[in-house]
């Protein structure tokens, strides 16, 4: 795969448009963000099924775009949507003749990052096309409802014949269960829920929501002090053996967007709400309370990416405190959450590199967009899967 660091979301230049569009947006200042899209619109971007996606190649200018909603771009992004549609219909069509032969799934197929998940997100923050949203929908209602057979075991249809690392692996060998929001079963759960929220339904959904909040609250385990947690990946045996998680089950893993507890949470939130289950809500915002108000969590993150780290943790947290009660113990905790976010920021140099996910490019959009005095609602969330 060609390394396109101009139009790559989460790691390069896409990063760093995303930010400067929203600012203009905020300011009305156009200037930066027209030289700023310009660039990313002037070079060819990757449209070949292998290496686009929502944060790589055409897909992620496509999100740029959309999201600064200046008429100056109608065109690109009609042109654009063009490409969508002949990628999409390449991707499904070879999802569904994996799923005809009962293979798993690689992890990039269905994945918020490099997969259709992805794919699905830009479909649903574009609304230009909702027939092929809805095929995209049918595709990851059957990934969770169907199950498949791997080395003579029955495990659920998004079960990845890849390691945590998005590859095959010799210490992997009968590919893993992920559940996070990035890679793993989280971002196709979140991506229907937040399609029901604006109306996009096909057949199956609103049974595929109760399965994947039946999932999160059977693999759910709890801490020492009481408090519930989701491992990020298991094994085949962890699976069938119920395991909770691997090595150290009692010890929570980092409170990160991608891998941990604020994804998964918010992901069984938005899925709780959609399909009205008040137990598997009550799960999700008591663990993201309990997750957010744990010294030894946050003791955990140690850098302040969307990613990894501080602006991620936060801007799931608020999305998360808005779908609760004014009064609920997550909304109390947020002013913390952003004192401790701001002074990393403060204490710490931002990363030397580009993007919305590893770079400080996520970061001062994060920071922009929770701003008290100056709150933002752009929709740019949507490739996070959290609004």
């Amino acid at each position: 795969m060609v390394n396109d660091a101009v139009h790559d979301l989460g790691r390069g230049f896409a990063g760093t448009a995303l930010y400067r569009v929203v600012l203009a947006q905020d300011s009305g200042q156009w200037d930066t963000a027209h030289t700023t899209a310009r660039t990313l619109a002037g070079q060819p971007a990757a449209v070949h099924p292998a290496g686009a996606s929502l944060y790589r190649g055409a897909p992620a200018v496509a999100y740029v775009l959309h999201t600064a909603g200046h008429s100056a771009y109608r065109s690109a992004l009609g042109n654009l949507d063009s490409v969508l549609t002949t990628l999409v219909r390449t991707r499904l069509a070879d999802a569904h003749r994996r799923m005809e032969a009962g293979r798993p799934p690689r992890m990039r197929e269905y994945d918020l990052i490099s997969g259709l998940t992805g794919l699905g997100a830009l479909l649903l923050q574009r609304g230009t096309q909702p027939e092929l949203l809805d095929d995209v929908l049918r595709y990851v209602v059957r990934l969770l409802q169907e199950s498949i057979t791997v080395h003579g075991e029955e495990v659920p249809g998004w079960w990845t014949s890849d390691g945590p690392s998005g590859r095959p692996g010799t210490a992997w060998p009968t590919g893993h269960g992920n559940f996070g929001m990035a890679h793993g079963v989280a971002g196709p759960i979140a991506l229907l829920a937040l399609s029901t929220r604006a109306g996009h339904s096909v057949a199956g959904q609103h049974q595929a929501l109760t399965q994947g909040c039946r999932l999160l609250e059977e693999r759910a385990h709890y801490l020492t002090d009481g408090s519930p947690a989701w491992p990020e990946s298991l094994t085949l045996s962890e699976w069938l053996s119920r395991s909770p998680v691997p090595e150290c089950p009692n010890r929570p893993s980092r409170p990160s967007w991608c891998y941990g507890t604020p994804g998964i949470a918010r992901a069984l939130q938005l899925a709780a709400i959609a399909c009205s289950r008040a137990t598997p809500r009550r799960l999700a915002e008591d663990a993201f309370t309990a997750c957010a108000a744990d010294p030894e969590q946050l003791a955990r993150v140690d850098n302040a990416t969307v990613c990894h780290g501080w602006a991620g943790l936060c801007l799931a947290a608020e999305r998360s405190a808005a779908d609760t009660a004014q009064d609920s113990a997550l909304r109390r905790v947020l002013p913390s959450l952003r004192s401790r976010f701001a002074t990393h920021v403060a204490d710490q140099p931002l990363p030397d590199t580009a993007g919305l996910l590893t770079g400080g490019d996520g970061i001062l959009l994060t920071l922009h967009t929770l701003n008290p005095a100056r709150p933002i609602a752009t929709g740019w969330e949507t490739c996070l899967l959290l609004n």
